[in-house]
């Protein structure tokens, strides 16, 4: 047993020595030995080049600083030269960290600039109204044919000592005068003033509008230094003379000459060249046609500043105080400086497109009716002076079209002459209510919905957003066409679910995205030419459109569902006569864009909002109207967009700075101006039947829209029909709690038991 055992130990130690042969899988020996001597080499060589790298860097190290040692000890500063030297330092480095933020800044400025940007008004457009008749000019009717050396000397230096006494001095930003300005202002209590100069004016009026914004003054302060870098100071000061603005419709020092006085702005006296040069600072305050106490009392004024600054003495003044200048007899003429400003960009786009040939002198027949335009101006004006402080609104802006686009009137603003900035077509506004009519028009396309279908006012929320409506309160079970009139806020956003559900998604929120999409896309293809937000509250208003855009969608309902496209020009012929454009058959026949049937629904629709909801002071007395207020939140907008067969107009009320009105809504001041404007221009025309809506039956549709006596397919059984819903509505007149609720105030309307939105 024991030698057994033996044996198997001796057996087991030959197996753990292994054969005495390597193994067909196993490299000879010679090539493990070449693996190790490479890897021991590499290995030394990683050791050397680092001791090599480190050593080298202490060495440096010790070098740089037995150097900088050296280098401290001879160039060594104390006391008042470090200081010195060390605010140098640091000077040098903020500049150019500033050189770097304003050369960020001025990009903005000098994209407004190209190689020929003194040559970009060469354009002379001479405008006619609808019946031929000159109604102003835009362009080149700057009157070059004078100098700067053959302007008279007394308007020059009343120029100069009244709106920028350093001109010749300065670069083109006045530090001091802005700092003077500034003074005057702070011991006046209020803008005594102004800071810019005169560079910094022109440079306004060549490149940027008058809103008020950081943007605009940081761009004009570039701008200004770049003209200074491009112009003489008498170029500049000629281009002033000529470019700005003097009231009454004129442009130029040349024109307001021979508007103002009837003479050659060569002959002007004394007191004439002073009163003109008080028209630079508020041409439409000054002007002596509109306020003749107020010009002559800014005329005095620049009389004095001419002492002030050197130019006369108390003596040569006397008798321009005494015998003020007194300008020709005129009437105050309709301003359509708006319009025109707008047109001359409509007429530069066709130019663009080579529409208009080569041709650069014009002669255009606008759609414009002075009639309409004058009533606009003045409804505005008169609602602003009377309601204005009552509601805290200082501006508003208004478009009347016809339903095929030809813009009749425009009003951009409260005033013009101090305000250039055209609000009707470049200010972006949230729309409210009044962009409903979008999400409506898109839902009845589905052909889900119709008036008379039964809608649920409920709560309704899209994530953490849940609309309310103006009452805080839900109106139940109604017709689609009540939650029209009364402006629901909640059938909207259900709409915009139901639209993305029937594209086959499920989730609520993911479907009333492309729901909302549907309703971009169409208020894109009607008129709406802003970038529209995607947002969850879309549907109600959020996103920002024009007052002109407005205008154009609306028109889609009041023509048959046909796009309309705002033009300014019916015919364009040259200077010679020749005829090169006719809106007519130059352009493209319109897209239709909504059915008969969807258009016919949304008229009846947005007539019961003037008849029974929101609009009813925007009624026009024997013309069937249509429309849509709209109130946004903290009542800084409110609007007005309707229409009959004939006219189309939307009015919007608001603050250059978006701050809030006291409790304006659009079924106040905006339905009101709507009316004022709206109900003159019907009188004396053929009225126009509304689409959908016979010409002699009041409430009848046509075939298109047919009233069923029945409710809609899908009512829950012994639902009243929308005959029953109306004879309910007007017993609910008859016991309305208040008939008439004061301006921002809401009427409770027993229909529904909801409040609407005035």
């Amino acid at each position: 047993m024991r030698g057994l055992l033996d044996r198997q130990t001796a057996a087991s130690r030959g197996s753990a020595r292994g054969p005495a042969t390597v193994p067909e899988n196993q490299p000879p020996n010679r090539l493990t030995k070449l693996r190790t001597r490479l890897s021991h080499g590499m290995l030394g060589f990683d050791a050397w080049l680092n001791d090599g790298l480190y050593n080298g860097g202490r060495s440096f190290g010790e070098a740089y600083g037995r150097f900088a040692e050296r280098i401290q000890r001879r160039f060594r500063v104390r006391g008042v030269r470090r200081v010195v030297l060390d605010l140098a330092s640091e000077g040098v480095t903020l500049g150019l960290a500033g050189a770097v933020v304003m050369l960020t800044l001025a990009q903005s400025a000098f994209n407004q600039t190209s190689e020929n940007w003194l040559k970009a008004p060469d354009l002379a457009v001479t405008f006619l109204d609808r019946y031929g008749t000159e109604v102003g000019r835009r362009g080149i009717k700057h009157d070059d044919s004078l100098r700067i050396d053959e302007f008279p000397d007394i308007l020059v230096k009343a120029l100069i000592s009244t709106e920028d006494r350093r001109f010749y001095e300065h670069w083109g930003i006045d530090p001091i005068g802005t700092l003077r300005a500034v003074t005057v202002n702070a011991r006046g209590g209020g803008h005594v003033q102004g800071g810019s100069s005169l560079t910094q004016q022109l440079a306004k009026n060549l490149f940027l509008s008058n809103e008020r914004s950081l943007e605009r003054k940081v761009n004009e302060a570039f701008l200004a230094l770049w003209l200074e870098c491009h112009l003489t100071k008498n170029e500049i000061l000629k281009l002033y003379l000529d470019r700005a603005y003097m009231g009454g419709g004129t442009f130029g020092a040349a024109a307001a000459a021979d508007y103002y006085f009837g003479k050659n702005l060569k002959d002007i006296t004394l007191p004439e060249a002073a009163m003109l040069a008080g028209l630079f600072k508020a041409p439409t305050k000054y002007a002596p046609h509109v306020n003749l106490p107020a010009a002559r009392a800014r005329a005095a004024d620049v009389l004095h500043n001419m002492v002030e600054a050197g130019y006369l003495t108390e003596g040569q003044i006397q008798s321009a105080l005494r015998n003020p200048a007194t300008p020709v007899t005129r009437s105050r003429d309709i301003s359509a400086d708006y319009y025109l400003d707008w047109a001359f960009n409509e007429i530069k786009k066709l130019v663009d497109e080579g529409k208009l040939k080569k041709e650069r002198v014009l002669v255009v027949k606008t759609p414009l009716d002075l009639a309409i335009q004058k009533r606009a101006d003045q409804a505005v004006e008169n609602v602003l002076r009377q309601f204005g402080d009552a509601f805290d609104v200082e501006q508003a802006a208004l478009v009347t079209m016809d339903p095929d686009g030809a813009v009749r009137a425009m009003v951009g603003g409260a005033d013009y002459g101090q305000s250039q900035f055209n609000r009707a077509t470049d200010a972006l506004r949230q729309p409210g209510s009044s962009f409903k009519p979008y999400v409506y028009a898109a839902a009845l396309a589905t052909g889900q919905w119709r008036p008379e279908s039964r809608v649920v006012d409920r709560p309704v929320c899209i994530g953490n957003w849940c609309p309310a409506n103006y009452g805080r309160s839900f109106a139940g079970t109604v017709p689609l066409w009540v939650a029209v009139a009364k402006s629901i806020n909640t059938i909207p956003v259900q709409f915009s679910i139901a639209m993305g559900k029937q594209l086959g998604e499920t989730h609520d929120a993911r479907a009333a995205k492309l729901g909302r999409a549907k309703i971009i896309e169409l208020a894109h293809k009607m008129g709406i030419t802003s970038n529209l937000v995607d947002s969850v509250s879309l549907p109600i208003g959020s996103a920002e459109v024009t007052v002109l855009d407005q205008a154009a969608g609306y028109s889609v309902f009041a023509n048959g569902g046909r796009r309309a496209k705002p033009y300014a020009a019916t015919e364009i012929r040259t200077g010679a006569g020749e005829v090169i454009y006719r809106h007519d058959t130059s352009e493209a026949p319109p897209e239709q864009l909504l059915s008969t049937r969807v258009v016919a629904d949304m008229n009846y629709m947005l007539n019961k909002v003037v008849d029974e909801g929101t609009g009813r002071k925007a009624a026009v007395e024997g013309v069937r109207t249509a429309g849509k207020s709209g109130t946004t939140n903290a009542y800084r907008d409110a609007w007005f967009v309707g229409y009959t067969g004939n006219l189309v107009t939307a009015v919007w009320y608001g603050n250059d700075d978006h701050s809030s009105t006291k409790n304006l809504t659009g079924g106040s001041l905006p339905a009101i101006t709507f009316h004022e404007v709206m109900a003159p221009a019907h009188q004396g025309i053929e009225i126009k039947p509304m689409p959908g809506f016979d010409s002699d039956k009041a409430g009848a549709r046509t075939a298109q829209g047919p009233a069923p006596a029945t409710p809609p397919p899908g009512a829950p059984a012994g639902a009243l029909s929308r005959r029953s819903f109306e004879v309910l509505g007007g017993l609910g007149h008859l016991f309305r709690s208040v008939e008439s609720p004061a301006p921002g105030r809401a009427a409770f309307n027993t229909v529904g038991g909801q409040v609407g939105v005035p």
